[in-house]
């Protein structure tokens, strides 16, 4: 009979567990953008713990919160940690959930990229150029002097993509030039030999 009384106790205590954990899922939110996290609690929540986890369920970071007539969203910056998956644990006097999240770095915008440009001398007189990564068609070859930086040669290239060209220059040596290479989004680099 102890029997029976202590495993419906039991079950009473696992049904209210699970009831009361779905009510905290309810009444939180956890959303990440890149490598910022924020979790959301309305204001029924009242005080609570959370915590910022790693995958192992080490913990990482923890703030306190005391949630009193409107919602509150709580950020955390994980910027000086490494992008992956992390756990947020919400605590309070009742409750517990677990949120898993996942962080990644901010693609960096294209115009910010250099311009990916490289040359070489294939012999005394003539230099091979190969342009990658192009988003957009155009770009803009200057062959300067060394010595002066006076323009010598200037061609466009309308190609969307990367490239590859060989400049021949008859009476001068390479050592004697550079090129000045600029894609349609003004990047540019500067290239000598």
């Amino acid at each position: 009979m102890k029997t029976i009384i202590a495993l419906a106790m039991a079950s009473a205590l696992s049904f209210n567990a699970i009831a009361a954990d779905e009510d905290l899922r309810e009444l939180s939110e956890v959303s990440s953008s890149f490598q910022k996290i924020n979790v959301t609690l309305k204001s029924e929540v009242g005080n609570a713990k959370i915590s910022i986890l790693d995958h192992n369920g080490k913990n990482l970071t923890n703030r306190k919160v005391r949630i009193k007539s409107t919602d509150v969203v709580v950020p955390f910056n994980l910027g000086s940690l490494p992008q992956g998956e992390y756990l947020v644990k919400i605590v309070t006097d009742e409750e517990e959930v677990i949120y898993p999240v996942e962080t990644y770095q901010r693609p960096i915008p294209v115009e910010d990229l250099p311009l990916m440009a490289y040359g070489k001398a294939v012999d005394e007189n003539t230099v091979n150029l190969a342009v990658i990564g192009l988003t957009q068609p155009g770009v803009t070859v200057e062959v300067r002097s060394s010595q002066s930086g006076k323009l010598i040669y200037q061609e466009f290239i309308d190609q969307p993509e990367a490239f590859k060209k060989d400049f021949s220059f008859e009476g001068l040596d390479t050592k004697d030039i550079y090129m000045e290479v600029t894609d349609s989004m003004g990047r540019k680099r500067v290239l000598f030999f």
